[in-house]
C-alpha cells in the first residue's frame, strides 16, 4: 500500500514511532559508509558495537565519533537561531496532521509519539506551533515541577480539560503524548529522577566536555565506502587512562548505548523500561493504530515488544519503508502478521513524502 486512509484512523488509540529517519537531513544517523567484510552491506554504529564488543580501545574510537558527529549535533542545535528548513517545515507539518485529526475525535483526543531520536525537535516543533497560536493543544513530555521539570511515567495518564465558568460542559484538550525510549540530549540525573531542560547551552557544553578519542584516519575510514572493517586500525599508542576518562563521561551520557541498547545509569535504565511497558500498554488497547516511520527496529527490545503486541486482534499497524529494500527487511521481521501493514511509494518515503503522500488530511486519502 501507498497511503494510509484516514476513515481507518480517526477515532482509533493513534501511537506512532519515530526513527532517526525523521531528522534525517538536519542531523546526521547511526549509518557508516564503511563495509561489512565480504559483503556490499554497509556497517552502522550498532553493528560495529557489536562486533568489536570487549576492545574498550576501539569502542572508545567509535563511541567518540559517535559523540562528535551525532550526540553533539543534537545537542548544540538552537531551533531559534536556525532559519526554517525542510526538515523543520516537515516536523511542523506531522504535528499539524495529528492535531487536525485530534481536533475532530469526538473522544480522547490524546496521540501518542514514541521516538528513538535525542534531539528534541518534537519539542521544539511544539514550542513553535504554541507560539504561534494556531493551535490550542498540549504537549505532554512526562514531566512535572516548576523551577526543576522532573520525569514521572504516571505523568503520562494525565490530561486537560476546559470547563465552562459555572461547570455546565467542558471539553478535552488535544494532547499529544511524547516517549523518548532512547532519552534526550536535555535529560540530566537528578539523584533517583531524570530532570528535564531544554536549554540548548547547558545540553551542548555537557557533550563538549567528553573528553573523546579521536582518530583522523579512523574516522575517516568510518565514511569511506571503499573501505570494509578489516581497514579499522585504532592509533596503537594507548594510554589506558583516557579510554576511562572518555567511558566515564560517556556512560553519564542519557543517551540509549548501541551496543546492548541500553542506559548505562540505573535511572535512565529504570525509565527506560517503564517507558517499554507504556508502549506495551497502548498497543495493547482496543482499536489502536500504530504508524512506524524513520525506524530501522534494530532495537530488538521494541522489536519483540511490537511482536507480541500484534497478537492484539485491533492493532493496526502501519510500517513505512524508505525504499524497496527496506521494504524487504521489513517482511521478514513481520513475517506471518496480517495486521501490519507495509507503506511504500515509487518513490523514496522521506518526511516529507509521507507527510504529503501518506499521512496526510489534505486529500481524500491520508
Amino acid at each position: 500500500m501507498s497511503k494510509i486512509n484516514k476513515s481507518d484512523i480517526y477515532e482509533k488509540n493513534l501511537n506512532f514511532l519515530v526513527g532517526s529517519g525523521a531528522s534525517y537531513g538536519l542531523l546526521p544517523t547511526l549509518s557508516l559508509e564503511i563495509k561489512q567484510h565480504g559483503s556490499e552491506a554497509a556497517h552502522t554504529v550498532e553493528t560495529l558495537a557489536t562486533m568489536y564488543e570487549g576492545n574498550d580501545d576501539f569502542l572508545a574510537h567509535l563511541f567518540s565519533w559517535y559523540v562528535h558527529q551525532v550526540i553533539l549535533p543534537a545537542a548544540a542545535y538552537d531551533h531559534q537561531r536556525i532559519t526554517p528548513n525542510t526538515t523543520t517545515r516537515n516536523y511542523s507539518q506531522f504535528l499539524e496532521t495529528i492535531l487536525s485529526i485530534l481536533s475532530k475525535k469526538s473522544v480522547k483526543k490524546r496521540a501518542n509519539i514514541f521516538t528513538t531520536n535525542y534531539d528534541g525537535m518534537i519539542a521544539h516543533t511544539a514550542e513553535a506551533l504554541l507560539r504561534q497560536g494556531s493551535f490550542d493543544f498540549h504537549l505532554n513530555n512526562g514531566t512535572d515541577g516548576f523551577v526543576k521539570r522532573t520525569l514521572n511515567a504516571r505523568n503520562f495518564s494525565r490530561y486537560f480539560q476546559d470547563h465552562g465558568v459555572f461547570d455546565r460542559h467542558s471539553k478535552s484538550v488535544p494532547q499529544i503524548n511524547l516517549i523518548e525510549l532512547h532519552g534526550s540530549v536535555y535529560w540530566y540525573k537528578d539523584g533517583d529522577k531524570i530532570e528535564v531542560d531544554y536549554n540548548v547551552e547547558r545540553a551542548r557544553k555537557r557533550v563538549e566536555g567528553v573528553p573523546l578519542r579521536l582518530d583522523e584516519n579512523f574516522c575517516d575510514c568510518l565514511m569511506d565506502g571503499t573501505k570494509c572493517d578489516t581497514d579499522l586500525n585504532p592509533h596503537a599508542e594507548i594510554v589506558g587512562t583516557e579510554n576511562e576518562n572518555f567511558a566515564k563521561s560517556y556512560k553519564a551520557l542519557p543517551i540509549v548505548n548501541p551496543t546492548k541498547w541500553k542506559f548505562h545509569e540505573t535511572v535512565f535504565e529504570e525509565h527506560y523500561y517503564q517507558m517499554l511497558r507504556l508502549l506495551s500498554y497502548e498497543l495493547e488497547k482496543p482499536d489502536t493504530v500504530f504508524i512506524a516511520f524513520g525506524f530501522s527496529f534494530a532495537d530488538e527490545h521494541i522489536l519483540n515488544l511490537v511482536k507480541r503486541s500484534l497478537s492484539n486482534p485491533s492493532l493496526h499497524m502501519y510500517v513505512c519503508c524508505f525504499d524497496a529494500a527496506e521494504k524487504d527487511s521489513m517482511e521478514q521481521k513481520f513475517l506471518g502478521f496480517a495486521n501490519v501493514e507495509l507503506v511504500l511509494l515509487d518513490g523514496d518515503l522521506n518526511f516529507t513524502a509521507f507527510n504529503d503522500e501518506v499521512f496526510t488530511t489534505k486529500s481524500p486519502s491520508v
